[in-house]
């Protein structure tokens, strides 16, 4: 089932789901699975949309611990994705992030992340990455899989650069942005996936996800996270010992209507339509 998720909207939680939500020029595919089929987990995970819809934001965090004790994270997280709905600005998001763990670190909180911004009206999308596995990258033009290319910014070169959330206030986060055409995809995870024993009792790692991917069917990205999962529990040698996420992007070059471009300003008026779940 398909959800259209609405202006000025937020949406995620920690707990075990499987949702499809379409956006303007983007669909996003949402699954995570706690360990051992807990109630909720360590891994979160957030969509948002802005008052006119161009501006979609999406977030996947593995937090260290497990179940309640990350539901109030999840909660803190979950208001700043609403202050920061309508703001364009992606390192105001992910230093606010940084700063909400470094307050947490006296109970041993911290966190890896994913944080990408997509503009409907540019199809560009922009990836900040803190410690996090980098995301995997399709292209329908070539129809190959790649490891996302995290570029390495010369103004923030020195110093402790994309490190976890939590460690220090000192830190400094990247942006990588590139353009989308109708087609192409992005694949982010937690490591659950890669951590994964598979032949040999070796980890799936990288490298491995690389090569699963590229036997899946990516005509079909409805069908994709599924299929992956399936190839994944045939490749396992042992059950999977962490919680696991997937978020799959697809970029369809719809564009937001005029309608919610005019009712914009008015939306600004109102705090953002919080869709959030979590136990």
């Amino acid at each position: 089932m398909t959800e259209t998720m609405q202006c000025l909207e937020i949406w995620g939680g920690n707990q075990s789901v499987e949702e499809h939500f379409h956006r303007p020029g983007l669909d996003v595919w949402v699954y995570s699975c706690p360990h051992e089929n807990a109630a909720s987990g360590g891994d979160v995970y957030y969509l948002s949309s802005c008052a006119s819809g161009r501006i979609s934001r999406m977030l996947l965090a593995d937090v260290s611990g497990h179940g309640p004790r990350v539901s109030g994270l999840a909660q803190r997280l979950r208001d700043l994705m609403r202050r920061h709905v309508n703001s364009i600005s992606q390192a105001q998001f992910v230093e606010g992030m940084n700063r909400e763990f470094v307050e947490l670190n006296q109970e041993g909180r911290f966190a890896t992340a994913i944080v990408g911004t997509f503009f409907s009206s540019t199809q560009s999308f922009q990836l900040s990455v803190a410690g996090h596995p980098r995301p995997l990258l399709y292209r329908r033009k070539t129809e190959r899989w790649e490891l996302f290319e995290i570029d390495h910014d010369a103004a923030v070169s020195t110093g402790l650069l994309n490190t976890p959330l939590g460690i220090s206030e000192s830190v400094a986060y990247g942006q990588t942005r590139l353009n989308l055409s109708n087609g192409d995809m992005i694949l982010a995870y937690t490591d659950g996936l890669t951590e994964t024993r598979v032949t040999d009792g070796k980890l799936m790692e990288t490298q491995g996800l690389l090569n699963l991917v590229q036997t899946l069917d990516a005509t079909r990205p409805d069908r994709l996270l599924q299929s992956l999962l399936t190839a994944l529990r045939d490749q396992a040698t042992e059950p999977i010992g962490d919680d696991l996420s997937l978020l799959l992007a697809c970029a369809d070059g719809s564009r937001t209507s005029c309608w919610n471009t005019l009712m914009a300003p008015f939306r600004l008026l109102k705090q953002a339509t919080d869709k959030t779940r979590w136990r």
